[in-house]
């Protein structure tokens, strides 16, 4: 029972969070393209940080309601594996990026209640993938789950009607309990693998991949 789970460490600044990454076993690599978190890079930094990775990691680019002009300067400059939309794309929006970039896309929703997963839905025949997030606290300037987990019980009985990876607020010492109520396929983490706000730290980076190893492990026992 159980499969290999996808680890996306996302919000990457740095070469030695990237080293560590991929020496932790991770699947996905993410770069911020939103300036107003405090992980973002240009495209030129992306470049830089995923130019020697081995095919076996995929990349990722985050973006909130990007224009045609910030995708063609990031697409055109680093190797994307895949776009991760975060703001508000409908799912039209969704399918012009997919077909004018050849690229697969995975879309983010916010998570509170049961009822925010029947917007998942709304993206089944236009997304490839879903990444479902704690939903932003009222007033908050950036989407995203802000260090905060939501209730992974309403995930209870839920269809999946695409892949999905479970982010919010997950941490080395939490995700192991994520993954034994949710049964995700994925994880996807940032902040809790931070020192300090926008910071990696690698000694966190390894022990959350451990963490979901060794999650892995029991799942299959």
């Amino acid at each position: 029972m159980g499969g290999r789970i996808e680890i996306k460490i996302c919000g990457l600044t740095d070469v030695d969070s990237v080293d560590a990454a991929v020496a932790a076993d991770a699947d996905w690599l993410g770069a911020v393209f939103f300036p107003p978190s405090p992980r973002a890079v240009t495209a030129e930094d992306a470049a830089e940080l995923f130019d020697a990775l081995p095919e076996t990691v995929g990349t990722v680019g985050l973006f909130v309601d990007p224009d045609d002009a910030l995708l063609d300067h990031v697409l055109n400059t680093v190797r994307l594996d895949m776009i991760q939309l975060h703001g508000q794309e409908s799912p039209d929006r969704i399918d012009w990026i997919r077909q004018e970039y050849a690229v697969p896309v995975m879309k983010a929703l916010g998570v509170a209640e049961a009822a925010d997963l029947q917007r998942a839905r709304d993206y089944a025949d236009h997304a490839d993938r879903l990444l479902l997030d704690a939903r932003p606290p009222e007033g908050a300037d950036r989407p995203g789950g802000h260090a905060r987990a939501f209730d992974w019980s309403v995930l209870t009985g839920w269809a999946a009607p695409l892949p999905w990876m479970l982010a919010g607020g997950l941490t080395p010492e939490s995700v192991g309990e994520a993954l034994r109520v949710t049964g995700a396929p994925a994880v996807d983490v940032s902040s809790g693998v931070e020192s300090t706000r926008g910071k990696k730290d690698p000694a966190l980076i390894a022990r959350f991949c451990a963490a979901v190893r060794a999650a892995e492990g029991s799942q299959r026992s």
